[in-house]
């Protein structure tokens, strides 16, 4: 597989947005962008599944395993003393990048998905009754929808649901109804992994502490394109996976305000998040400690802090208005093929579309688009309620992060038109 980026520049003129973004010198810091897949250039749109890594975030992992591997907080010796810091100093990074009160608010968890979990059984079971209710939204993925149900099976409570439109914008007056006295949590999807939407969770959150609701936000898909501020939203949990902000796999963060991190029992028993053991007792270990048992991925910790240093380089100014032209210059390039019909227009939107073509199921776009290099996701998301809600069973999504290209969207186009020669 060769280097094909000099053979593939963007059209930068189709664009209209800032020329101060260089995306060019951006795409060279990713090395998988350079490969070929079919003998074609490989032309990544599957991003909301998960991001490519910068060269910068790699050699920090193969760095650790070459000249740092150790095990943290328990040795004294040098190796073990530095992993340790490198570990911590990531936590420190990450409080910084989300504008966390204090390091020990930040919980290294295996991703959104365990931590969405850890709230569920160490905050919600304590807390949670017969006759209590926990509020989602209708545009959930899987993550934010099956742990509350366990926790409702466990408990006796039953999961309301905030309904959405035919846009895919929740509808803010139902959600004014639903949340009462027998609302318990709040916990809503930041930005839509299926639709792209945008939703208004400083409003949300406003009305629900307003009630003395505490909130939770699975902002997995909201980290690659906004700045996020736990401070400023006064959000008390968010949730967020590393493979979606140009970090490693099988590592995530989950923030929790101190106050209520304290109040809750440990998620998982082990080594590391005790003070003390006797066969009559243990007493636990303090924040962020209390929450991690076992060996934690020390490297995709420092991968992960890695990986939030590079994007917040680059600036989230730069991202949101480049990233609002790529999903500008997708919409209507799509949108001008009759047989695309893009599902979920909401107002506010990150850059995901989602589409289907009539008679045409999207595991077969997704085959023929791969012929031509052009990777997208096909299925319903993890996210079955919202292809129910539009009377789909899956829909094909191309989503884009800021070293994607106004060329890939044109190859994109160029490929579906391939998909309807192929099937009309």
């Amino acid at each position: 597989m060769g280097n094909a980026m000099q053979e593939y520049l963007p059209e930068q003129d189709k664009l209209s947005g800032p020329r101060a973004f260089d995306v060019e010198s951006v795409r060279r810091d990713f090395p998988i962008l350079a490969e070929r897949v079919h003998g074609k250039p490989l032309i990544y749109l599957d991003n909301a599944a998960t991001t490519q890594k910068p060269r910068s975030v790699i050699e920090s992992i193969s760095r650790f395993y070459e000249s740092q591997n150790s095990n943290v907080h328990r040795g004294v010796h040098y190796l073990s003393q530095t992993a340790t810091e490198a570990f911590e100093g990531s936590r420190r990074k990450i409080q910084r990048f989300l504008n966390a009160r204090s390091s020990s608010e930040i919980i290294f968890v295996r991703g959104a998905t365990e931590a969405i979990n850890l709230v569920a059984q160490s905050y919600g079971r304590d807390r949670v009754g017969p006759g209590d209710e926990i509020l989602i939204s209708a545009m959930e993925h899987h993550s934010n929808i099956v742990p509350w149900q366990i926790l409702c099976q466990q408990t006796g409570a039953s999961l309301k649901v905030i309904p959405m439109n035919d846009d895919g914008e929740l509808l803010l007056d139902e959600f004014d109804k639903l949340v009462g006295p027998k609302t318990r949590l709040l916990s809503v999807i930041y930005v839509s992994n299926s639709l792209g939407t945008v939703n208004l969770v400083s409003e949300m959150i406003e009305l629900a502490h307003s009630r003395g609701v505490p909130v939770m936000l699975d902002a997995a898909q909201a980290m690659p394109h906004l700045s996020v501020d736990v401070q400023k939203l006064d959000v008390d949990f968010l949730a967020l996976s590393g493979h979606k902000v140009f970090g490693p796999t099988g590592i995530g963060v989950l923030f929790g305000k101190a106050d209520l991190l304290e109040s809750m029992s440990p998620y998982q028993g082990g080594g590391d998040m005790i003070s003390s053991v006797t066969f009559e007792k243990t007493t636990y270990n303090t924040l962020p400690y209390k929450f991690e048992a076992g060996t934690p991925n020390i490297a995709g910790a420092i991968g992960l802090g890695v990986a939030v240093d590079y994007v917040s380089e680059i600036g989230f100014d730069q991202i949101e208005a480049y990233e609002g032209e790529l999903l500008s210059y997708a919409t209507s390039a799509l949108s001008e093929i009759p047989e695309v019909k893009i599902i979920g227009n909401a107002k506010e939107k990150a850059s995901v579309v989602s589409f289907a073509l009539e008679g045409i199921h999207p595991h077969d776009i997704g085959t023929i688009l791969d012929q031509a290099g052009v990777a997208i996701r096909t299925g319903h998301h993890c996210a079955q309620p919202v292809m129910a809600f539009y009377g789909v069973p899956a829909t094909a999504r191309a989503s884009l992060a800021f070293y994607n290209t106004a060329w890939e969207i044109d190859a994109l186009v160029g490929a579906i038109h391939s998909v309807l020669k192929v099937f009309r």
